[in-house]
């Protein structure tokens, strides 16, 4: 199989491992019930995930990837740190509280095995926790913020979701527009300026 006609199957699969996660949850989602959904025969999904385990990974290198790659693409094309903060709190949103990483949110939280929660911190933020390292270094190197860019990075991500995530898993807060997003990512840019500006 072409590597296009790869990547578009492995998406259509995505999507319906999606919307059976949604329907039955993580415990009950078995591979065949996704192969059915996506039209795929079972020894295709074990073929390239392995086992249900490799396709939730999947499923959030996927989502992480989105935002990874936008975000090498930004730092590549701009000088501008700053430019690359407002571009990167709107982005960091739009990945962390779609629908899709909610769903996956709520498949680790109710893993008692801890199995999801491990591969989703290792898939998803330690695909895109170094990127936004690399932003908070550039700033410090202008003197636009002071200390090390590790603890940056960690209290702007604090900032900018504090329990927005818990509260679209529990279903207590509905999805935010891109206003909201774009409201939100500057609210926590100029807080963040407020703490770590250089004296």
């Amino acid at each position: 199989m072409r590597d296009e006609a790869k990547a578009l199957r492995k998406a259509q699969i995505e999507a319906a491992a999606y919307a059976v996660l949604a329907e039955k949850g993580f415990q009950n989602m078995s591979m065949l019930a996704v192969a059915k959904a996506a039209k795929a025969s079972n020894e295709t999904l074990y073929r390239w995930y392995g086992d249900k385990i490799g396709l939730f990974r999947s499923l959030i290198e996927t989502n992480a990837d989105s935002v990874a790659d936008r975000l090498k693409s930004q730092l590549e094309a701009s000088s501008d740190p700053r430019t690359l903060l407002a571009y990167l709190g709107p982005a960091l949103l739009e990945m962390l509280l779609g629908d899709r990483a909610i769903a996956l949110n709520r498949a680790a939280a109710a893993d008692a095995s801890n199995t999801l929660g491990q591969v989703l911190a290792e898939a998803g933020r330690g695909r895109v926790f170094p990127l936004i390292v690399e932003v908070f270094q550039r700033l410090i190197d202008v003197n636009a913020l002071m200390g090390k860019p590790e603890a940056l990075a960690g209290l702007y991500i604090d900032l900018l979701i504090g329990d927005l995530q818990i509260r679209r898993a529990t279903g207590a807060l509905k999805p935010l527009t891109e206003a909201e997003h774009a409201e939100r990512a500057q609210s926590a840019q100029k807080r963040l300026f407020t703490l770590a500006a250089p004296r």
